[in-house]
């Protein structure tokens, strides 16, 4: 007798809710995990054509770490479609006027291109700060850590 493949339902896929305090944590490393996180690669029953994944709550996205000397250096850019209309800024002005936009950046950048990406990154939910008005989810708290 074959051993078939399992493959989830999309009714059957059950999403939870993750807050994740980006306090502290390096904004690379803490991007991969909530990537893998809404893609869904964090269970067994991951499927790379369907939506496995759940959602994120990110909090105080103000107070993520960036290393070396990324703070200075690393430049954020805002394209307008017309001639000149190239804007640029460093990881410290886009800190103060949209610290989300950094936590954003970075798991867009880890999301598979094209509709599929596009859906699962809208289970993302950034606050600059401590607050969240997602408290009817009941979202558990989850602890990311590096090996």
């Amino acid at each position: 007798m074959e051993q078939k493949t399992y493959l989830p339902k999309v009714n059957e896929i059950e999403r939870k809710w993750h807050v994740v305090n980006a306090e502290g944590q390096v904004l690379g490393r803490l991007a991969v995990q909530i990537a893998n996180i809404l893609r869904g690669r964090n269970k067994a029953i991951y499927t790379p054509h369907l939506d496995t994944g759940d959602f994120v709550i990110v909090i105080n996205a103000e107070k993520v770490v960036l290393t070396g000397r990324k703070n200075t250096r690393k430049i954020y850019q805002d394209y307008s479609g017309y001639m000149g209309g190239l804007r640029e800024q460093t990881a410290d002005v886009i800190r103060k006027k949209h610290p989300e936009r950094m936590i954003l950046d970075a798991v867009w950048g880890m999301m598979p291109k094209g509709r599929l990406g596009r859906e699962q990154f809208k289970k993302l939910k950034v606050y600059a700060g401590a607050e969240h008005p997602h408290a009817a989810q009941k979202a558990e708290p989850l602890e990311i850590k590096f090996a």
